[in-house]
């Protein structure tokens, strides 16, 4: 069980291959699954990991031992087995570490529908199920079959933005040798845009750099690359491709707050009055640009599963967070890196649109931020405590415990929580000016970092 413990997160299932987690798990966790949703049929997917066939096939294998029929696709992005799940309206399984260095493998799990699996939502009962070990089904296995469904998800992608009339752009876009690379030729080939790529080859090794976008290190190469090309902006992908990162003309990291703002936007104007998910780090300027365009903002704590959740609770049309993850009602729901890259060319090859990408975003990007900063502490609870009495009973600030610690001023804010994962708690401020974002972020983190008791 220990070992279990280990590789059962609080969304998904991940480790070190073959240490952590191998055929024999996959398979077991296969079994569970099937046994899990009681479906008559789940689907499958994997990325271009080297040991992710492998453990597709395991946990096939194991599904089909317990009765059920396995949809089994193949090659394809987190995104791509949401709609396989959603549009078949059946459980699926993903086999990705997502931006997970070479040697890690997971499993991400979703019921009908798309609906998050995750430590709250059965996760746990399936590890005590992998544990116990399942007796044998007493009917005969299922059928595993194979089925391509890129054609399909691309189709449906382009149901939900209009990009039938945009201009001519040129993009380039850096697929980090994950599986961006497999979805976005399928998904661009008929648009008016010049893709200009960057380690489109599958290869689960990483030979240029991880597939790991919020890491600014990981976008040098998209930056050279858009002003090389004089490309209209850059687009980069994590390792199973759910989330996206935008780089615009002049090669500067775009925010994914403005990239939410923009969206949300988008969305209102098709639904005036709908709710918008956003997370309580993405900038401030997210609420207040959704209610200035007659939306309703509901903050949530950082993860897809609650995310997920505030939307089916909602109605939401739309949901941000600052990692790079946007979420669609209209696509059950669930996270779309390459949906939110639509939206981006649809906006910015709009006829009516002739400014460049920076001076489209300009408007949603409102205060100056820090971006998150990791410190390694002994004591997460004694640290944050430390933190709160400092600023606790200041006149004009307040605080709210909704996940981690957020600290609000009238021109200034901060949230400081823990990872779920690591003795490291994670530190994001925003302010009005630069410098007042520096001062607050550099007092915090000497507070954090200092070592008083």
């Amino acid at each position: 069980m220990s070992e279990l413990a280990k590789i059962f997160k609080a969304y998904d299932i991940r480790g070190i291959v073959p240490d952590e987690l191998d055929e024999n798990v996959a398979e077991a966790v296969g079994a569970a699954f099937a046994r899990l949703t009681d479906a008559p049929a789940i689907v499958t997917m994997h990325d271009m990991r080297t040991s992710s066939d492998p453990l597709a096939e395991a946990l096939a294998r194991g599904a089909a031992a317990q009765g059920a029929d396995v949809v089994a696709v193949g090659l394809g992005s987190t995104d791509m087995l949401y709609y396989a799940s959603g549009s078949l309206d059946i459980p699926g399984a993903m086999i990705t570490a997502s931006h997970n260095p070479s040697k890690y493998n997971g499993i991400k799990l979703c019921r009908g529908g798309a609906r998050p699996v995750g430590r709250d939502t059965g996760l746990i009962r399936l590890r005590d199920m992998v544990a116990r070990g399942l007796p044998q089904h007493p009917g005969p296995p299922g059928t595993i079959t194979s089925r391509d469904l890129l054609s399909g998800y691309a189709s449906y992608l382009k149901t939900l933005v209009d990009v039938s009339g945009i201009r001519p752009l040129r993009v380039a876009v850096d697929a980090g040798n994950g599986m961006a690379g497999y979805t976005v030729p399928k998904v661009f080939e008929d648009l008016p845009v010049e893709v200009f790529p960057l380690y489109f080859e599958l290869d689960g090794t990483f030979p240029h750099h991880e597939p790991s976008p919020i890491d600014p290190a990981n976008l040098r190469d998209l930056q050279r690359a858009v002003l090389s090309h004089h490309a209209d902006l850059g687009l980069a992908f994590d390792g199973d491709a759910d989330r996206c990162f935008v780089v615009d003309e002049r090669g500067a990291i775009v925010s994914p707050s403005a990239l939410t703002a923009l969206i949300a936007v988008r969305e209102l104007a098709r639904e005036p009055g709908a709710a918008v998910i956003h997370n309580l780090i993405t900038s401030r300027a997210v609420p207040e640009i959704i209610v200035e365009h007659g939306g309703r903002p509901v903050r949530t704590r950082v993860g897809h599963s609650f995310i997920k959740a505030e939307m089916a609770a909602t109605g939401a049309i739309f949901g941000g967070e600052h990692s790079g993850h946007f979420y669609f009602r209209d696509f059950w729901c669930a996270d779309s890196g390459m949906l939110a890259a639509l939206h981006v060319l649809a906006a910015l090859g709009s006829q009516r649109e002739r400014r460049p990408v920076s001076q489209l975003l300009a408007r949603y990007s409102r205060y100056e931020a820090s971006g998150e900063i990791n410190s390694e502490v002994t004591d997460q609870e004694a640290v944050t405590r430390r933190v709160r009495d400092t600023y606790e009973g200041h006149p004009g600030i307040t605080m709210d415990d909704m996940d981690g610690l957020t600290v609000t001023a009238p021109d200034w804010c901060f949230n400081l929580r823990p990872s779920n994962t690591e003795p490291v708690l994670r530190l994001n401020v925003e302010a009005a000016g630069d410098a007042t974002m520096t001062a607050v972020r550099d007092e915090v983190l000497e507070i954090i970092r200092s070592q008083a008791p």
